[in-house]
């Protein structure tokens, strides 16, 4: 079978490689920006990369009349970041970065990991300008910035910042928390019914929200489902295209519970990534799963593990797929013990990525996130209604 892309915008992988492994020299020398345009350039290139343990950053030089003179992105963990892939694109290019401005999404790393520091290599190459737009949560990766500053290379930070905030938003919460970011994902009826009373579910949803959920699978670094979830209904917890083809990013594939999952279970695949937790602790698990380099969790499980990762408070955002049909009597798509209404968890509705109520054929797809503790009486706000193509972070 074929293996297939999602978009840049969908959970694909990254194109080819360029000249340099990450950076690109195509728009190098070909036009001229100004700050905000290269940016703009840089957050697209970072949307190229591959989601995991590390950002998605993109990097842009110029040269002191705008001219482009490279590019690059960071294509995952080990690989080139994305200050030295657009420094090599340059060099590759046969042009000096002496003088230059780099103008990148994240603050440059100022320590040594697979890697060395940005940092240092924006000095040795003599850049003479720094714009970046994020600066670096992780306490051990931060500081880039002010050794540059202590250099003498004239610092500008928090251009388009929101942006780039919007691009690793789940990174940064999952590097502030020490786990995954956890995306909550459930296809249900309208009155929150999983499956119907006999047990049957496939499908509750259309063809256009189940493809919703396979790209959110692909964006994805991980997808857990119980062992009650993979015995009763043998699902591969694959990513796959609307042809049914599989995407070339594809997630580990996890299973939370003790009983054995069966050798010949299509959840273990043949590529290796497969991986059971053998106990039914949902904080322990991902805590695990972040050691484990596991940085975005998307939950596909049953009612009991959907139930318990928010009875434990971790899921930091909830997806609800969301079908025009009343089952009644079926199962329920949440099993959570909420004994008053004051005690009941209030959700708020999650702008982003293209509105939180967003129309996927006959379906609706509603994105919620948790209210902050404390913060619980904030003004509810009403959905903007979506458009009718179903878009993906």
């Amino acid at each position: 079978m074929g293996r297939h892309a999602f978009g840049p915008g969908e959970g694909g992988s990254p194109p080819q490689p360029g000249p340099t492994p990450g950076g690109t020299a195509s728009r190098a020398g070909a036009e001229r920006l100004t700050e905000s345009e290269a940016m703009a350039l840089a957050l697209e290139l970072a949307g190229r990369g591959v989601r995991g343990a590390n950002p998605l950053v993109g990097a842009v030089v110029l040269g002191s009349d705008g001219a482009v003179l490279g590019t690059g992105y960071h294509r995952g963990a080990g690989t080139a970041h994305a200050e030295a892939a657009a420094l090599a694109a340059t060099r590759a290019a046969g042009r000096d970065t002496s003088g230059a401005t780099m103008v990148v999404t994240l603050e440059p790393c100022n320590h040594t990991g697979r890697t060395g520091p940005c940092s240092e290599a924006v000095l040795a190459a003599g850049i003479s300008r720094l714009v970046y737009a994020a600066a670096d949560p992780t306490a051990d990766a931060a500081g880039g910035a002010a050794r540059l500053a202590s250099a003498g290379v004239d610092v500008e930070a928090g251009l388009m910042a929101s942006d780039a905030a919007d691009l690793n938003h789940r990174w940064s919460a999952a590097a502030r928390q020490r786990r995954p970011f956890i995306t909550l994902k459930t296809a249900q009826s309208v009155d929150g019914r999983a499956a119907a009373a006999d047990g049957t579910s496939q499908w509750i949803t259309g063809p256009e929200a189940r493809a919703y959920g396979h790209a959110i699978r692909a964006r994805a670094d991980a997808v857990l489902a119980g062992t009650g979830t993979v015995l009763a209904d043998n699902p591969r917890l694959t990513a796959r295209t609307p042809e049914r083809e599989e995407a070339d990013a594809q997630p580990l594939r996890v299973v939370l519970g003790t009983r054995q999952v069966p050798a010949g279970a299509a959840v273990r695949g043949t590529d290796g990534r497969f991986l059971q937790l053998a106990h039914r602790d949902p904080a322990r698990a991902a805590r695990e799963l972040y050691d484990a380099g596991v940085r975005h969790l998307l939950i596909e499980g049953g009612p009991a593990v959907a139930g318990a990762f928010l009875a434990g408070d971790l899921v930091d955002e909830l997806v609800c797929c969301t079908a025009p049909v009343l089952l009644g009597h079926g199962l329920p798509a949440l099993a959570l013990e909420v004994p008053t209404l004051a005690a009941a968890r209030r959700w708020r509705w999650d702008t982003r990525a293209g509105g939180a109520v967003t129309a996927a054929g006959p379906d609706l797809v509603l994105r919620l996130e948790p209210i902050p503790a404390g913060d619980a009486a904030e003004t509810k706000t009403t959905p903007a209604l979506g458009t009718t193509t179903p878009r993906q972070t």
